[in-house]
Formats: structure tokens, sequence, C-alpha cells
């Protein structure tokens, strides 16, 4: 009964993945003029009554899952990693105010909270995204990874007001730097707060390779055009379905 009711779901959600969009937009064309009021009111009644009841939730499960971390591999429990928020420099009508003061980081930087699921010397060579059956994440870091478990601490983030439930990943500075150039228009995923789900994450999985990411960015850019609250229910569901079959997990 459980499976056909994922089935279900998922072939619902996936027939309105683009309905609740507008008409695409050709992809020279900017995404500047988005519904920024919604961003500012509803969203955020949204991501807080949402991080409460999440967060609450966990709390319960924690102190199992915090055990079960520290038996698998050495090291703390959660995870905190720099990474790049919206751009607040630029106003509703997408006119950067960059002309007052050099622009050095394109967002804000906030601290992400993840339950940690990987070896603490998994960057000792660097920097580097993950890939399927990767060495660097620990047996209990894979199931909480394939179920999305690992991002709930998130919730506090979006409670702080650094995400939202839904919108584009955040990323670290170093592959903004360089994907800033190898991407286009990939500045505009900045212009909304990031969040812990959206299109591109239930659509396109983890980044993977350069490809996936220009991908990501068209997703992100489509989902800003057309951001509002069917939007983001919409997105919502259908993430419950893919937590619940794990699936697009490194």
């Amino acid at each position: 009964m459980l499976k056909d009711l994922i089935t279900h779901m998922q072939k619902e959600a996936f027939s309105a993945d683009y309905k609740i969009l507008p008409e695409k937009k050709h992809q020279n064309e900017s995404v500047l003029n988005f519904n920024f009021e919604y961003t500012q009111t509803s969203q955020r009644v949204l991501d807080i009554s949402i991080s409460l009841l999440v967060l609450i939730a966990f709390a319960l499960f924690l102190p199992l899952i915090a055990i079960l971390i520290k038996i698998d591999s050495k090291g703390p429990v959660f995870y905190t990693q720099t990474r790049i928020g919206q751009n607040r420099r630029q106003t509703r009508s997408g006119i950067q105010e960059s002309n007052r003061r050099k622009i050095i980081i394109p967002g804000r930087p906030f601290q992400v909270w993840k339950l940690r699921s990987m070896y603490i010397d998994a960057e000792k060579n660097g920097p580097q995204w993950a890939t399927p059956d990767d060495k660097r994440i620990t047996k209990i870091g894979r199931i909480l990874r394939k179920f999305r478990i690992d991002e709930l601490p998130q919730f506090w983030n979006v409670l702080l007001g650094d995400m939202s439930v839904v919108g584009p990943r955040p990323e670290r500075l170093c592959f903004i730097r360089k994907l800033q150039k190898d991407v286009y228009k990939y500045d505009e995923r900045l212009l909304v707060r990031p969040g812990i789900t959206g299109l591109a994450q239930i659509q396109n999985g983890y980044d993977s390779d350069l490809e996936s990411v220009r991908k990501k960015v068209y997703l992100d850019r489509q989902y800003i055009d057309g951001i509002s609250l069917r939007t983001d229910l919409s997105i919502l569901r259908r993430t419950v379905s893919v937590v619940l079959t794990g699936s697009g997990a490194n």
C-alpha cells in the first residue's frame, strides 16, 4: 500500500512540475523582475511554520542519530560550512547597488548546519563534489544522505532567515568563483534566499559535474521567475516522495 501511495505521489508531482511555472523564457532573458513581495511575506511565514514543526520532530530523534554517527566514525555530530546566501545588494528592480562599493562576495555568507555524513578528513585534497559511491561518505552518512536526514539541521538556518525551505541550494565561495565564469547567468540564482529543497534539487539531484550545474542553474532561474506560494507547495509535495524513495542521493 505504501509503495502504491509513493508511486501515485511521484506521478502526480511529476505531471505538476512545470504546470505551476510560467511559460519558459528564452535562456537569454533575465529573471530580475521576480515576485519579491512573496519572498518577504508569505514565503517567510511558510518558512517559520514548517521549520518549527520539523525542528521539534527532529529533536525527538536527534539523540539516537547522534549516537549512531559517533559509533560509526570519529568526529563531531554536526558539521558547519560557510556558504553564500542571498545577494541583498540587488533591489526589487534588479539594479545592483554595486556602484557604491566594490562587490567582493556575491552574496551574504552564513554558516550552514548539517549532520556529518563524511569522514573528518574528507577534503584533505581540497573541495570537491560528492560522487556516486564516494569513499568519503560514512556508512551511516550514506543512509542520512539517501533520505536527506543530514539536511534537517538546516531548518535552523531557515528559522534564522539565512535560508528558505524552498529555493536554490547554497554554494561555497570557491565553487561560485569558478561557476560565475563557466555557467551563464549563474549570479541570478542568488537573487532569493537559498533553500533546503527546490525545483533543481528534486529534478537534478546533487551536483556531479559542470553540465549538471548548468542544468541546475537553468532550473533555479525558472523557479525564481515563477516563484509563488503555489510553486512552493507543489515543490514541497514532490519533495516528500523524493525523501521517501531516497532518489537522487549520492
